[in-house]
């Protein structure tokens, strides 16, 4: 006869988070909900390093400098006044981070 085992079958349940201040405002964030709530508020977009789940790359299109510039206001004209906002953000965010003298 088989053996008996001790071992229960249950589901997994994934505790919440730990509270942490973000980086983006300084506010305390003390749960998954309000975690992702804040990120899609302020532009960001969590992603982690599953590659299947990631879009590949298109890259720029080789195109002469001038299309370039064209392709690149057209982007910049669709996007929304909070999308454009974020973006900026995060540019001289990036600016201040990189120009650090070290």
């Amino acid at each position: 006869m088989g053996e008996v085992s001790d071992e229960r079958v249950a589901p997994h349940v994934m505790p919440d988070i730990k509270p942490y201040r973000s980086m983006i405002t300084g506010e305390v964030i003390a749960s998954r909900s309000k975690h992702r709530e804040h990120l899609k508020d302020h532009g960001y977009e969590e992603v982690g390093n599953d590659s299947s789940l990631s879009k590949p790359c298109q890259g720029i299109p080789d195109v002469s400098p001038q299309k370039r510039k064209e392709l690149i206001r057209s982007q910049i004209a669709s996007l929304t006044d909070k999308e454009f906002r974020a973006m900026h953000q995060r540019a001289i965010d990036n600016w201040k981070w990189n120009s650090r003298e070290k």
